[in-house]
């Protein structure tokens, strides 16, 4: 992060010593227009000689994004040399003394039509101008539509940073009865409801009437997938991340020596979103998937999952100990625009992979975090949803773990990455497809993003957030929406409050992503019409996809307001809550011969009786240690002893 010392001066030349200059020598629009004309021509110069490289050895290569990028500048420019040499030629016979006058007239008018065309060749100032400002786009979805529920709870982390001894996952640096608490009222606020099994009804049985399966929740005996994200273990480096074939743990000698501390999903988060699939909604753990394909399932996940969720699924590329190995089904994923990497050869389809196909539900939990394409949601956690990478390198290419690129069509090449993909509006994005797909995107029930810390960039890399309310602590926030587009326009909206640099430029120049990056978001929002004309339609019905949700832009980083907040129009509601840790209560109840006390697990602490109140240290500890049953600790007594008071004491 860049840092300014405002005590610094700044150069201002003494405005006594300026030579004075005639108004015939001062020309600073002269000037300015010269570097202008130069940079152009650079520019269509280094396109041009790109373009003739590139596709006169494979003329297939035309069609490739980067090249459909260079031919209109490489056209333009040689357009421009043409009309400019003709213009100039044309001026030269005209001013001829011997020329005749009617001659003369004709070399003048075609030296003014080659002038026109100069000014008519040149790249349009649209063209590389940022995100244009805009109303509201698409369709809002869910029970409340458009409804984005952001929980902020500020001690839920504590936690020195990226180059800490300690790692951020650790149970000392999450508060796992914040992070329960933030679950909780997330689900509250998608589903609504006043308890958590009422919201969770609600989601399952909104999502089933809008597939057609009548009014009701979620069915015991089906299948719930939950993808991840595991950019930061991906299976592709092999053991440089994963140490998949010693203990599993992600390999802190990869990168600067810090790679356990890089983010991906909190275990604190998953722990207590399995706790309500299992104890709330009544998933059993059987029926319950959850990884991500193109990575590894590291130690400190299994570690604070497997224990309590032994039964879970727990998903990934290797399929080392204990965890699902996954393979592909054959059910076909389907591209609506395929961008080859290697073309001349056929393409390679695309299949789901099995766990995917075979489950009733998804729930897509990505994590907050900037990238080279600007930002990486909900949106692109699906990215790792086909087992392949994004480029087309197969673990399975050339045979059981003899990995290798395949000519399948590249996710990248539709990025707005300017190095791979294609920057600016109005392009074919994939990521729309994924979203839309009847496959992967339509079977997400719930849209999450884990933002306890958030990350810089692709590597996760976090650091404090200074933007309100955060204001140089940890960002400590989860994201819900039942709607696709309107939660990652939100969390596209406080990234770029709090990193522009990266959501704009994508690690490069300056506006290197030239406003792309919010381009998936109008073409998914506007996808029955979508700006860049694409025929959005991967379920191969032969009709567009509709809009897949509402997409727009809040009225500034301070208030945080959308227009349903607003009372403005039909868009996004941002619903700000906040989450803290629960009070501690202790719950008694009879059963048969035995009371039963229980208290949420996750607050700790210590069960105190007493034979009677107001008498001081007359509190002593239940020295039985508490039974753990579905996220609470339980102590149970005989109703024929001793009558007495209890309290539960937790230590500071």
């Amino acid at each position: 992060m860049n840092t300014y010392d405002s005590s610094s001066p700044i150069p201002v030349r003494d405005q006594h010593t300026v030579p004075h200059l005639c108004p015939s020598k001062a020309r600073p629009r002269a000037a300015r227009g010269g570097l202008l004309a130069w940079c152009f021509s650079g520019m269509g110069l280094l396109s041009l000689l790109w373009f003739l490289v590139r596709v006169i050895p494979k003329p297939s290569r035309a069609a490739y994004p980067c090249q459909r990028v260079a031919f209109p500048i490489a056209s333009s420019f040689v357009v421009w040399v043409l009309a400019l040499l003709g213009s100039a030629f044309a001026w030269r016979k005209a001013r001829m003394r011997s020329m005749r006058w009617w001659r003369a007239c004709l070399w003048g008018a075609a030296a003014a039509a080659g002038g026109a065309l100069v000014v008519a060749s040149l790249p349009t100032l649209r063209a590389w101008a940022g995100n244009p400002p805009h109303g509201i786009y698409g369709v809002a979805k869910g029970i409340f539509p458009g409804r984005v529920a952001w929980v902020y709870g500020p001690t839920a982390t504590s936690w020195a940073g990226y180059t800490s001894a300690e790692h951020w996952y650790e149970t000392n640096h999450t508060d796992l009865a914040v992070v329960e608490d933030m679950m909780s009222k997330a689900v509250r606020a998608v589903g609504g409801g006043n308890s958590d099994a009422s919201a969770w009804d609600a989601i399952f049985r909104y999502f089933n009437q809008r597939h057609g399966r009548g009014d009701r929740g979620y069915q015991p005996g089906e299948k719930v997938a939950i993808k991840i994200n595991l950019t930061t273990c991906n299976a592709r480096s092999g053991s440089q991340t994963v140490n998949v074939t010693g203990n599993y743990e992600k390999n802190n000698t990869y990168s600067d020596g810090h790679w356990l501390n890089t983010i991906d999903n909190s275990p604190q988060m998953l722990l207590s979103l399995l706790r309500h699939l299992v104890y709330t909604v009544g998933v059993s753990p059987t029926n319950l998937f959850l990884g991500d394909p193109t990575g590894n399932f590291p130690s400190y996940l299994w570690n604070k999952l497997h224990p309590e969720f032994p039964n879970v699924h727990y998903f990934d590329n290797y399929g080392g100990a204990g965890r699902m190995r996954v393979q592909l089904s054959t059910v076909p994923f389907y591209w609506s625009v395929t961008n080859a990497n290697s073309a001349g050869q056929p393409l390679v389809q695309d299949y789901v992979p099995s766990l995917f196909a075979q489950a009733d539900y998804l729930i897509d939990f990505a994590v907050l975090k900037g990238h080279s394409v600007g930002v990486t949601l909900c949106g692109k956690n699906f990215y790792g949803a086909l087992l392949r990478c994004p480029d087309g390198y197969f673990r399975d290419a050339y045979g059981s773990n003899q990995g290798g690129t395949l000519n399948y069509s590249s996710m990248h090449e539709s990025t707005p990455d300017p190095s791979i993909g294609v920057p600016g509006l109005g392009h074919y994005r994939c990521i729309v497809d994924l979203i839309g797909s009847p496959v992967l995107g339509d079977k997400t029930v719930l849209y999450l993003v884990d933002g306890l810390f958030g990350g810089y960039y692709w590597d996760s890399h976090p650091v404090p957030w200074n933007m309100s309310p955060f204001n140089g602590r940890w960002p400590s926030s989860l994201f819900a929406s039942q709607d696709p587009v309107a939660v990652d326009s939100v969390c596209y909206d406080f990234l770029l409050a709090e990193w522009p640099a990266v959501v704009n430029n994508g690690g490069g120049a300056t506006n290197a992503l030239q406003g792309g990056t919010e381009d998936y978001l109008h073409e998914a929002a506007l996808a029955n019409d979508p700006p860049s004309g694409t025929f959005y339609d991967p379920g191969k019905t032969g009709t567009r996809l509709s809009s897949l949700g509402v997409h727009e832009h809040w009225n500034n980083p301070t208030d945080k307001q959308y227009s349903r907040n607003l009372g403005t129009g039909p868009g996004i509601e941002l619903v700000a809550l906040t989450a803290t840790r629960p009070a501690a209560v202790v719950a008694i109840k009879r059963v048969a011969n035995q009371v039963v006390l229980s208290w949420q697990a996750s607050l700790g602490g210590k069960l105190q009786t007493a034979a009677e109140l107001g008498t001081s240290n007359a509190w002593s500890d239940v020295n039985v240690p508490p039974g753990f049953f579905q996220g609470q600790n339980v102590v149970t007594n005989g109703i024929l002893g001793p009558s007495g008071f209890y309290r539960l004491h937790l230590t500071p």
